[in-house]
């Protein structure tokens, strides 16, 4: 028993070991987009934000949104089902379940 014992303990310290040194560098990169991405905006970035909404209001009143290439248009649906998907993440989480709301 105690060999049992002492071999798992080896097995053990040498998978933490492996799993340490396999997990470093991919911590070190999400540690790097955490502090650039998930912060939240500063003061300095609200006015750029209110000049792309007038933008985005300005497009949607002109049309000047079908003049957009291919790419930008497909980038912008993207980003528009991101922000769809992290609303339903929101709601599922708020109810504490996928199905119906504990009333």
């Amino acid at each position: 028993m105690a060999q049992f014992v002492r071999n798992l303990a080896e097995k053990a310290l040498a998978l933490v070991n492996a799993a340490v040194t396999y997990s470093k560098p991919l911590l070190a990169t999400f540690w790097h987009y955490d502090k650039v991405e998930l912060i939240p905006p500063a003061l300095a970035e609200i006015p750029t934000a209110i000049q792309s909404l007038k933008k985005i209001i300005n497009s949607a009143q002109t049309g000047s949104f079908k003049q957009l290439t291919v790419k930008e248009a497909l980038l912008n649906g993207l980003v528009a089902t991101e922000v769809w998907m992290w609303f339903y993440v929101g709601k599922i989480i708020g109810k504490h379940g996928i199905i119906g709301y504990d009333v």
